[in-house]
Protein backbone atom coordinates (compact mmCIF):
# COMPACT_ATOMS: atom_id res chain seq x y z
CA UNK A 1 0.00 0.00 0.00
CA UNK A 2 1.22 3.52 -0.83
CA UNK A 3 -0.09 6.47 1.12
CA UNK A 4 -0.45 9.70 -0.82
CA UNK A 5 -0.34 13.04 0.94
CA UNK A 6 -3.81 14.38 0.30
CA UNK A 7 -4.15 16.51 3.42
CA UNK A 8 -1.68 19.43 3.50
CA UNK A 9 -1.91 19.50 7.29
CA UNK A 10 -0.72 15.91 7.68
CA UNK A 11 3.08 15.70 7.48
CA UNK A 12 4.91 12.65 6.14
CA UNK A 13 8.21 10.94 6.92
CA UNK A 14 10.17 8.22 5.15
CA UNK A 15 11.86 6.39 8.02
CA UNK A 16 14.50 3.94 6.85
CA UNK A 17 15.25 1.14 9.30
CA UNK A 18 12.05 1.07 11.34
CA UNK A 19 11.53 -2.63 11.98
CA UNK A 20 12.58 -2.66 15.64
CA UNK A 21 14.55 -0.79 18.28
CA UNK A 22 14.94 2.97 17.92
CA UNK A 23 13.46 3.05 14.44
CA UNK A 24 10.28 1.25 15.49
CA UNK A 25 9.93 3.46 18.57
CA UNK A 26 10.40 6.60 16.46
CA UNK A 27 7.73 5.41 14.04
CA UNK A 28 5.28 4.74 16.86
CA UNK A 29 5.87 8.16 18.43
CA UNK A 30 5.38 9.94 15.09
CA UNK A 31 2.20 7.98 14.41
CA UNK A 32 0.87 9.05 17.80
CA UNK A 33 1.59 12.64 16.79
CA UNK A 34 -0.46 12.30 13.61
CA UNK A 35 2.29 11.81 11.04
CA UNK A 36 2.07 9.67 7.94
CA UNK A 37 4.91 7.18 8.30
CA UNK A 38 6.47 5.09 5.56
CA UNK A 39 8.85 2.76 7.39
CA UNK A 40 11.27 0.30 5.85
CA UNK A 41 12.17 -3.19 7.02
CA UNK A 42 14.61 -5.82 5.74
CA UNK A 43 13.40 -9.14 4.39
CA UNK A 44 9.90 -10.53 4.41
CA UNK A 45 9.47 -11.56 8.05
CA UNK A 46 6.93 -9.89 10.32
CA UNK A 47 8.44 -7.25 12.60
CA UNK A 48 7.28 -5.07 15.50
CA UNK A 49 6.55 -2.37 12.91
CA UNK A 50 3.97 -4.66 11.28
CA UNK A 51 2.15 -4.87 14.61
CA UNK A 52 1.45 -1.12 14.38
CA UNK A 53 -0.57 -1.53 11.18
CA UNK A 54 -3.67 -2.64 13.09
CA UNK A 55 -3.71 0.58 15.11
CA UNK A 56 -2.66 2.95 12.30
CA UNK A 57 -3.94 1.46 9.01
CA UNK A 58 -4.43 4.89 7.41
CA UNK A 59 -1.10 6.36 8.54
CA UNK A 60 1.48 3.60 8.20
CA UNK A 61 3.01 2.10 5.07
CA UNK A 62 5.71 -0.57 5.17
CA UNK A 63 8.38 -0.88 2.46
CA UNK A 64 11.15 -3.45 2.15
CA UNK A 65 14.72 -2.18 1.88
CA UNK A 66 18.17 -3.51 2.66
CA UNK A 67 20.38 -0.42 2.61
CA UNK A 68 23.46 -2.49 1.75
CA UNK A 69 21.92 -3.39 -1.64
CA UNK A 70 21.91 -0.47 -4.12
CA UNK A 71 19.36 -2.18 -6.36
CA UNK A 72 16.83 -2.18 -3.52
CA UNK A 73 17.32 1.55 -2.98
CA UNK A 74 16.52 2.11 -6.65
CA UNK A 75 13.45 -0.10 -6.41
CA UNK A 76 12.09 1.86 -3.43
CA UNK A 77 12.73 5.09 -5.34
CA UNK A 78 10.58 3.82 -8.20
CA UNK A 79 7.78 2.55 -5.95
CA UNK A 80 7.55 5.83 -4.06
CA UNK A 81 8.07 8.15 -7.04
CA UNK A 82 4.63 9.73 -6.64
CA UNK A 83 5.15 10.53 -2.95
CA UNK A 84 6.70 13.56 -1.30
CA UNK A 85 8.00 13.54 2.26
CA UNK A 86 8.70 16.33 4.72
CA UNK A 87 11.46 14.24 6.31
CA UNK A 88 13.76 11.45 5.16
CA UNK A 89 15.52 9.90 8.15
CA UNK A 90 17.87 6.94 8.01
CA UNK A 91 18.13 4.92 11.21
CA UNK A 92 20.82 2.31 10.66
CA UNK A 93 23.40 0.85 12.96
CA UNK A 94 25.41 -2.27 13.63
CA UNK A 95 28.67 -3.16 15.29
CA UNK A 96 31.24 -5.93 15.12
CA UNK A 97 30.57 -9.09 17.11
CA UNK A 98 33.29 -8.20 19.61
CA UNK A 99 33.09 -4.42 20.10
CA UNK A 100 36.23 -4.43 22.26
CA UNK A 101 38.39 -5.44 19.28
CA UNK A 102 40.93 -2.86 18.19
CA UNK A 103 41.12 -1.77 14.59
CA UNK A 104 44.14 -4.05 14.22
CA UNK A 105 42.25 -7.08 15.49
CA UNK A 106 38.98 -6.90 13.58
CA UNK A 107 38.64 -9.08 10.51
CA UNK A 108 38.39 -7.40 7.13
CA UNK A 109 34.96 -8.96 6.62
CA UNK A 110 33.60 -7.58 9.91
CA UNK A 111 35.12 -4.15 9.24
CA UNK A 112 33.57 -3.94 5.80
CA UNK A 113 30.16 -5.03 7.12
CA UNK A 114 30.12 -2.30 9.78
CA UNK A 115 31.35 0.41 7.42
CA UNK A 116 28.88 -0.47 4.67
CA UNK A 117 25.94 -0.64 7.09
CA UNK A 118 26.80 2.46 9.14
CA UNK A 119 28.36 4.80 6.59
CA UNK A 120 28.13 3.78 2.93
CA UNK A 121 24.57 2.42 3.02
CA UNK A 122 22.99 5.46 4.71
CA UNK A 123 24.68 7.86 2.29
CA UNK A 124 23.55 5.83 -0.70
CA UNK A 125 20.01 6.02 0.66
CA UNK A 126 20.21 9.81 1.02
CA UNK A 127 21.59 10.24 -2.47
CA UNK A 128 19.08 7.82 -3.97
CA UNK A 129 15.94 9.03 -2.22
CA UNK A 130 16.61 12.76 -1.72
CA UNK A 131 14.32 13.74 -4.60
CA UNK A 132 11.36 12.33 -2.65
CA UNK A 133 11.86 15.06 -0.02
CA UNK A 134 10.26 18.48 -0.37
CA UNK A 135 12.60 21.29 -1.39
CA UNK A 136 12.53 22.76 2.12
CA UNK A 137 12.33 19.41 3.93
CA UNK A 138 14.70 17.67 6.34
CA UNK A 139 17.19 14.90 5.59
CA UNK A 140 18.79 13.20 8.58
CA UNK A 141 20.69 10.13 9.72
CA UNK A 142 21.18 8.41 13.05
CA UNK A 143 24.78 8.99 14.08
CA UNK A 144 26.25 8.60 17.57
CA UNK A 145 28.13 10.64 20.10
CA UNK A 146 30.87 8.05 19.62
CA UNK A 147 31.38 9.47 16.14
CA UNK A 148 32.76 12.66 17.68
CA UNK A 149 36.54 12.85 17.21
CA UNK A 150 36.85 15.75 19.66
CA UNK A 151 35.11 13.79 22.43
CA UNK A 152 37.09 10.57 21.96
CA UNK A 153 39.33 10.67 25.02
CA UNK A 154 38.79 7.10 26.29
CA UNK A 155 38.91 5.04 23.11
CA UNK A 156 37.03 1.74 22.91
CA UNK A 157 34.51 0.47 20.33
CA UNK A 158 37.01 1.45 17.65
CA UNK A 159 35.28 -0.07 14.65
CA UNK A 160 31.89 1.39 15.55
CA UNK A 161 33.39 4.79 16.40
CA UNK A 162 35.22 4.88 13.10
CA UNK A 163 32.11 4.03 11.10
CA UNK A 164 30.09 6.81 12.71
CA UNK A 165 32.95 9.32 12.32
CA UNK A 166 33.04 8.36 8.64
CA UNK A 167 29.27 8.88 8.39
CA UNK A 168 29.66 12.33 9.94
CA UNK A 169 32.38 13.26 7.45
CA UNK A 170 30.33 12.07 4.49
CA UNK A 171 27.39 14.14 5.73
CA UNK A 172 29.69 17.18 5.90
CA UNK A 173 30.58 16.61 2.25
CA UNK A 174 26.91 16.10 1.35
CA UNK A 175 26.02 19.33 3.18
CA UNK A 176 28.69 21.21 1.24
CA UNK A 177 26.96 20.13 -1.98
CA UNK A 178 23.62 21.27 -0.53
CA UNK A 179 24.93 24.70 0.52
CA UNK A 180 22.52 27.48 -0.30
CA UNK A 181 19.44 25.26 -0.37
CA UNK A 182 16.63 25.57 2.20
CA UNK A 183 16.96 21.96 3.29
CA UNK A 184 17.71 21.09 6.92
CA UNK A 185 20.32 18.36 7.46
CA UNK A 186 20.76 16.46 10.72
CA UNK A 187 23.14 14.05 12.38
CA UNK A 188 21.38 12.72 15.48
CA UNK A 189 23.34 11.43 18.48
CA UNK A 190 20.66 9.68 20.55
CA UNK A 191 22.82 8.68 23.51
CA UNK A 192 23.32 5.28 25.13
CA UNK A 193 19.89 3.66 25.10
CA UNK A 194 18.72 0.18 26.01
CA UNK A 195 18.25 -1.43 22.61
CA UNK A 196 19.59 -4.54 20.92
CA UNK A 197 22.61 -2.50 19.87
CA UNK A 198 22.96 -0.48 23.07
CA UNK A 199 22.66 -3.48 25.39
CA UNK A 200 21.15 -3.95 28.84
CA UNK A 201 23.80 -1.82 30.57
CA UNK A 202 22.66 1.38 28.85
CA UNK A 203 21.39 3.96 31.38
CA UNK A 204 18.32 5.12 29.44
CA UNK A 205 15.17 3.42 28.18
CA UNK A 206 13.45 4.15 24.90
CA UNK A 207 10.40 5.41 26.79
CA UNK A 208 12.61 8.08 28.38
CA UNK A 209 14.44 9.10 25.24
CA UNK A 210 12.26 8.73 22.15
CA UNK A 211 10.08 11.82 22.82
CA UNK A 212 13.24 13.94 23.09
CA UNK A 213 14.65 12.46 19.87
CA UNK A 214 11.44 13.28 18.02
CA UNK A 215 11.21 16.75 19.54
CA UNK A 216 14.74 17.55 18.38
CA UNK A 217 14.11 16.09 14.94
CA UNK A 218 10.97 18.16 14.43
CA UNK A 219 12.53 21.32 15.87
CA UNK A 220 15.28 21.10 13.23
CA UNK A 221 12.69 21.54 10.48
CA UNK A 222 13.00 24.93 8.85
CA UNK A 223 16.62 25.42 9.97
CA UNK A 224 18.73 25.00 6.80
CA UNK A 225 22.20 23.50 6.95
CA UNK A 226 23.80 20.62 8.81
CA UNK A 227 23.79 20.20 12.60
CA UNK A 228 25.19 17.38 14.77
CA UNK A 229 22.85 17.25 17.76
CA UNK A 230 22.22 15.25 20.90
CA UNK A 231 18.65 14.15 21.55
CA UNK A 232 18.11 17.20 23.79
CA UNK A 233 19.11 19.54 20.98
CA UNK A 234 22.60 20.33 22.24
CA UNK A 235 25.41 20.48 19.68
CA UNK A 236 27.93 17.63 19.64
CA UNK A 237 31.55 18.64 18.98
CA UNK A 238 32.88 17.29 15.71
Amino acid sequence: MTISRNAPSQPAILLVGASRGLGHAMAEELLKRGWLVTGTVRGGASTPLHALLASYPDQLTIEHLDITLPEEIGAVRQRLAANRFDILFVNAGTTNENPSETIAEVTTEAFVHVMVTNALGPMRVLEGLQDLVTADGLIGVMSSGQGSIANNERGGREVYRGSKAALNQYMRSYAARQAGTPRALLLMAPGWIRTGLGGDDAPFTMEETIPDIIDTLLAKQGRPGLEYLERNGQTVPW
